[in-house]
């Protein structure tokens, strides 16, 4: 297995590895284009994001300035919307629906390093690179979410569709459908009714 695989498949892996850091240095420069063209060059912004391989909806639009790990392992959903500085490090798959809403300065995050400090900590690969050990995993967020300023949504959760992240929030569980949730840790506070009351 390579280390892009077992990264996508949310193992352990060597994010020094060759491919990885090609994949990461071309996202990083087509992000850095990205955030020095105007609103109006809506087509080479969007041509920025093709070339970085993300999966475009129809009406995406994304402010700016904004910066992601790899770009290809992203997918935007139709009429979404997102405000100034949306970070995302897609490490695992990262999947946004139709219809979503973010806020201002949004962080989506998928890696997660080992809780013990032992197999945390930098070390020297066999190639001799200083390296650490990383794995992560998919975020998921439904149609037709609001996700407010300043919310963190950690790796392996799914916001169901429908849902009202608070501003703020740091979101490390899943939320369920139709829920608007606050906090830290993000917690539902109320179901929000299909009728729209």
């Amino acid at each position: 297995m390579s280390e892009k695989e077992k990264m996508l498949a949310g193992e352990l892996y060597d994010p020094s590895d060759e491919e990885l850091l090609a994949l990461r240095s071309k996202c990083h420069a087509l992000c850095l284009k990205y955030n020095q063209t105007s609103e109006e060059d809506a087509e080479l912004r969007r041509g920025f994001l093709r070339e970085m391989g993300l999966r475009l909806g129809e009406n995406v639009y994304l402010q700016g300035p904004l910066f992601f790990d790899y770009g290809r392992f992203i997918s935007i959903g139709d009429n979404t919307y997102a405000n100034f500085n949306l970070t995302i490090l897609d490490v695992c798959p990262v999947s946004i629906g139709k219809n979503v809403f973010m806020g201002t300065g949004v962080t989506i995050v998928t890696p997660l390093h080992p809780m013990r400090y032992q197999d945390r900590n930098m070390y020297i690969n066999e190639k001799g690179c200083l390296t650490d050990k990383e794995y992560g995993k998919p975020i998921t967020i439904g149609d037709n979410c609001w996700i407010a300023s300043n919310v963190t949504i950690c790796g392996g959760v799914t916001i169901g569709a429908g849902s009202v992240i608070g501003a703020g929030s740091v979101v490390t569980r899943s939320i369920p459908a139709n829920s608007f949730a606050v906090g830290n840790p993000c917690k539902v506070v109320r179901q929000i009714p299909n009728d729209g009351e």
